[in-house]
C-alpha cells in the first residue's frame, strides 16, 4: 500500500473513531499544476471523510500570506519554505494569544471558502 493509500485508510478510521479533519486551502486563480493537482486530491481525501475546501487569494487580503495547521484548536504549527517554495520545516508556536488568533483566522477563512466539489465545478 502507497502512502496516499495508507492516508486515506489513516482518515477513514479517524474519522470512524469521531475525529474530525478540516482544513481550507487558499489558491490563486487560475490555478497552477501543483494546486490543481491538489484538487483533485482532496476528491479522494474528502472521500474518505476529511472536508477540504477552498477560498480564492483574491478573497484572503486579512489572512496571514503563510501556511499553518491547527490541532485540536490548540496547538498551533507554521509551515516554513524558501522562495521556490520547497518545505523547509513546521515551528511550533505556543503563544496562546497567537494561538487565538490563528483559530480567528480559520475560522475566518472557512466562512468564506467553498466546498470542493462546489469551486471544483
Amino acid at each position: 500500500m502507497g502512502w496516499f493509500e495508507n492516508w486515506l485508510a489513516m482518515i477513514r478510521q479517524a474519522t470512524r473513531e469521531g475525529k474530525r479533519y478540516a482544513r481550507v486551502r487558499v489558491v490563486t486563480v487560475p490555478l497552477t499544476d501543483y494546486s490543481r493537482f491538489g484538487l483533485f486530491c482532496s476528491g479522494h481525501t474528502n472521500g474518505a471523510g476529511e472536508d477540504i475546501r477552498y477560498l480564492d487569494r483574491a478573497q484572503a487580503a486579512d489572512l496571514p500570506n503563510y501556511d499553518y495547521w491547527l490541532f485540536d484548536s490548540r496547538l498551533l504549527v507554521r509551515m516554513h519554505f524558501d522562495q521556490d517554495e520547497t518545505f523547509l520545516g513546521g515551528e511550533v508556536i505556543e503563544d496562546p494569544a497567537a494561538i487565538v488568533q490563528h483559530n480567528y483566522w480559520r475560522d475566518a477563512a472557512w466562512h468564506k471558502a467553498l466546498r470542493r466539489e462546489d469551486f471544483a465545478a
